[in-house]
């Protein structure tokens, strides 16, 4: 099944909201995720706590994917790239390395989240040019925590947006895009996180990653 982009105009300015969990601005060629939490498994493996294999590996291709379909020049890493310092074993740092060599035309910019201060620097082989608080371009300001921003519209992560449907016996909880009025939250881009709960209220939107596509509820 072919991946269905949802298309939106956020302060005026058209976006496209993919099922890989990530943000597309056409006009600026910039692909965005938030919550990636490269060696979230090795670090719970370090205190005696056995995970499924293959987090990274599904977060590498599904990043890869949205690179090649959107043709995006910049991605743009909205925090919490990494879970933990210990999460950083060599293994992990060499498999993300030779994933960055994969990509070596794109442009890949971080804005530092809480869990990548546990980091002074980041690998170098990574190629990453890394922004402290925030980062400002044209309509929009990008930064992990959801704050408002006076001027701009704020695209975040942090909060891990996932919500709640049901119909008669069946439950799901899918990861999804809150879009407010100032604040839009980006879902945790790696399916090994938690979530936060989210409900619309008046004047806000969101839209549900349902496999391949993305849907307003």
């Amino acid at each position: 099944m072919a991946t269905r982009r949802c298309q939106i105009r956020v302060s005026d300015t058209e976006v496209e909201l993919l099922p890989e969990r990530a943000l597309y601005w056409p006009a600026a060629h910039l692909l965005a995720v938030a919550d990636l939490h490269w060696g979230k498994p090795e670090s719970f493996q370090q205190h005696g706590i056995p995970l499924p294999a293959g987090v990274l590996e599904d977060d590498l291709r599904r990043l890869s994917r949205a690179l090649t379909s959107t043709g995006a020049r910049r991605l743009l890493l909205v925090g919490d790239l990494i879970h933990s310092k210990r999460g950083i074993t060599p293994t992990v740092r060499d498999r993300i390395a030779t994933w960055r060599s994969s990509h070596p035309d794109v442009e890949m910019v971080l804005v530092r989240g809480n869990h990548d201060r546990h980091l002074k620097s980041l690998p170098p082989e990574w190629r990453l040019d890394v922004h402290e608080e925030h980062l400002d371009e044209g309509p929009f300001r990008f930064a992990h925590h959801p704050e408002p921003a006076t001027g701009r519209y704020s695209w975040a992560g942090h909060l891990h947006p996932v919500v709640r449907l049901s119909h008669g016996a069946d439950r799901l909880r899918l990861p999804c895009f809150h879009l407010g009025a100032s604040v839009g939250i980006l879902p945790a881009f790696s399916a090994f996180t938690g979530g936060l709960d989210m409900n619309r209220r008046s004047g806000e939107r969101i839209f549900v990653i349902a496999e391949e596509a993305v849907v307003e509820v």
